[in-house]
């Protein structure tokens, strides 16, 4: 599966409601602390309208939801890693990505051969708090040497000007969050991360 190369990532299906009929072709549906069956509820929302606009949808952590929705794809952190049963995700037909932060993760990461990796945050951002300073572009550089031919995943604080500089330093993806969310204009914002992607 190619991915697009602009990801964004909403934390309702509203957003992706909203959204995906604009053209956007790679989304992933991030919930946290919310209970199993809004989850749920959420995905098959997200999921009708993805499968409506041949939209590849990714649901971030819920695995075991995810597989019994019919979803084709997750995404994990490293905190998720600790209690996913690949085996089990493997014998569903899921693809996953993984994100990473330093050599030892992306070490465990490659172990599991993802359909892509992401490294972040590459630069700060105010999503939520994190223990990682932020990455710099040089690193994607690194991480793209070692790597291979793994699809790799720019993700924090991304804008539509510093894409740009992430592609060009060994990214395939660039995801947004709150470069679309808080604007002003999401509509227009989506708009032009299209046109700057493609």
């Amino acid at each position: 599966m190619t991915l697009d190369r602009f990801y964004p990532i909403f934390d309702s299906a509203d957003w992706i409601e909203r959204l995906v009929p604009l053209g956007i072709k790679l989304v992933q549906l991030r919930i946290k602390d919310a209970p199993l069956a809004v989850v749920r509820d959420h995905i098959r929302r997200a999921k009708s309208v993805c499968d409506t606009y041949n939209c590849t949808l990714i649901i971030n952590d819920y695995w075991l939801a995810a597989i019994d929705e019919g979803c084709d794809y997750i995404h994990l952190g490293q905190e998720d890693l600790d209690d996913a049963d690949i085996k089990a995700i493997r014998a569903a037909g899921l693809q996953f990505g993984i994100s990473t932060h330093d050599k030892t993760e992306l070490t465990r990461a490659i172990a599991l051969h993802p359909n892509y990796v992401a490294l972040g945050p590459i630069y700060p951002t105010i999503l939520k708090k994190m223990k990682w300073h932020e990455q710099g572009v040089s690193k994607l550089t690194t991480w793209r040497g070692l790597i291979g031919d793994i699809p790799l995943i720019a993700i924090g604080g991304m804008s539509i000007d510093r894409a740009v500089g992430a592609l060009q330093a060994g990214a395939d993806v660039v995801a947004a969050v709150t470069d679309i969310t808080l604007n002003e204009n999401p509509e227009r914002r989506v708009h032009a991360w299209l046109a700057a992607t493609r």
